[in-house]
């Protein structure tokens, strides 16, 4: 079958059996067999070769051009995509990000010029994004799987995995930094684009697909055509631009998450080069030490050797490690007994039977007396009660009536200053590129933040009994949602 993939790439589209043996290096009778049993199975068709036959003999000799069938054909392909999907290790795609930028900035030069769209540029320049991203976005998620199987095995070759490590490293922290650049311009573009209107540029290649789809123009079907291509063009654009910009706080960009995948996966290499380190200087692994042991055991030269490795290292040759008591203590005091004493030198113990038959021993006598722990749970309800107080005194500390300045909000003390970072982090987060005005809430649903940029305020400084924080003038608003509930 793969002979006739190859002919037909060559444009060929019959073959005989001695062009099949050739091809294959394989024996004629051999090749004639299986070519028959794929004709059987619907995968190849048979057409008699008449196109040599030169005597009445040639002519009832059974000769055949074989063909590809359609099932044969599809059957191939399916099975060389699958391949290709299992093998693919994938990239980290650096170059696509550059073309998605530059792609963009021709589709926003387009929607900038106040002239009619040119409706083929535009629908080129859209297929170009939409594979450029498509292709970008599988790659990404083929490599972040093959990283983590390379991870998984590190143990099987030590010596190339730390040679591949230094390499991969480099490759993930210039991806990450290529994708924090191109990746805020691909936003930016984005956001622009649609300030611009990307309704008419998908329009524009929705009609063309559908000109190509119901080249009749009969006008229920066309119109048809065109909403299911400008769904079809409205699902990628989302996709895109989902990729890029995040929605809020809690629902990330995917380049973003991509992002701290990348991270992650280089604190986890350092960590397995860590571990293949402390293997190799000859610090303390269990695992480690229990496969040596098998091969020591496997090494034995004998029985009895291997009875002596046991009782070495599961024996539990000193006398020390079962139960001890005060009893015991004592006369181990008196007779100084050295913990690696063995059993055979050292003084008797006592061992209970109900030890022996279950392998638990619970001491004769009067139980424990139970712990009254009612002054410590006091003590914990205190602390409870006085770090809830501080913190809604931070809050009222914080809450303003209306949108104020950063630099008069006045000295906070430290649990306000605490809580105030947390909102500024929630709210600094939030913020999209090139946006002035971001509102959003705390995790815990309880206060709202809105935060806006003044422009040309120079920097602000707030302070602390910690010190002293300085950043852009801002205005911020702070609503305590639990007040504002109580008060409804």
């Amino acid at each position: 079958m793969l002979a006739f993939m190859r002919a037909k790439e060559r444009f060929t589209v019959h073959l005989r059996p001695e062009d099949i043996a050739l091809d294959l290096t394989h024996d004629l009778d051999a090749v004639v067999e299986a070519l028959g049993r794929l004709e059987h199975w619907g995968n190849l068709r048979a057409d008699p070769d008449t196109g040599r036959v030169t005597s009445v003999e040639d002519f009832h000799r059974a000769r055949y051009l074989y063909q590809l069938t359609p099932a044969g054909q599809a059957a191939e392909q399916a099975i060389a995509v699958y391949e290709d999907a299992i093998g693919r290790r994938g990239v980290l795609q650096s170059v696509a990000l550059a073309d998605i930028a530059t792609q963009l900035r021709a589709l926003l030069a387009l929607t900038g010029n106040g002239a009619e769209l040119d409706a083929a540029k535009t629908h080129l320049l859209l297929i170009s994004v939409a594979e450029r991203f498509s292709g970008l976005a599988d790659n990404a998620q083929a490599f972040m799987a093959s990283l983590r199987r390379t991870i998984d095995f590190a143990d099987n070759d030590v010596d190339a995995f730390l040679a591949y490590k230094e390499r991969l490293i480099s490759y993930i922290e210039r991806f990450i930094a290529d994708l924090a650049n191109s990746g805020a311009e691909i936003a930016d573009l984005a956001l622009r684009i649609e300030a611009a209107g990307v309704e008419p540029l998908l329009e524009v290649a929705a009609r063309r697909e559908a000109a190509d789809a119901v080249p009749d123009g009969i006008d229920d079907e066309a119109d048809a055509a065109v909403a299911e291509a400008m769904r079809h063009w409205r699902n990628r654009w989302a996709g895109l631009r989902s990729w890029f910009i995040s929605a809020d706080s809690r629902r990330p960009s995917q380049a973003r998450l991509l992002r701290s995948a990348a991270i992650g996966a280089i604190t986890q290499l350092l960590g397995a080069v860590a571990v293949i380190n402390e293997r190799r200087s000859g610090r303390s692994d269990r695992s480690a030490d229990f496969r040596a042991l098998a091969r020591w055991f496997a090494q034995a030269p004998d029985e009895a050797a291997t009875h002596q490795l046991w009782r070495a290292a599961f024996g539990l040759g000193p006398s020390r490690h079962l139960t001890v008591t005060a009893q015991t203590l004592d006369e181990w005091a008196e007779q100084r007994v050295a913990a690696a004493t063995p059993w055979a030198q050292a003084p008797p113990l006592a061992v209970s039977p109900q030890l022996r038959r279950t392998g638990s021993y619970e001491r004769r006598g009067q139980p424990n007396r139970v712990i009254d722990r009612a002054d410590a749970r006091r003590l914990l309800l205190e602390r409870a009660a006085q770090e809830a107080a501080q913190t809604a005194a931070a809050r009222a500390r914080l809450v303003t009536d209306g949108p104020v300045l950063l630099s008069h909000l006045g000295q906070l003390d430290p649990q306000a200053f605490r809580l105030f970072l947390g909102l500024l982090g929630d709210a600094l987060s939030a913020r999209g590129p090139h946006t002035k005005e971001v509102r959003t809430t705390t995790g815990d649903g309880t206060m709202e933040v809105r935060l806006t940029l003044v422009d040309d305020a120079g920097l602000v400084e707030i302070h602390t009994t910690d010190g002293v924080l300085s950043g852009p003038q801002h205005l911020i608003d702070i609503t305590d949602l639990t007040r504002a509930t109580v008060s409804r």
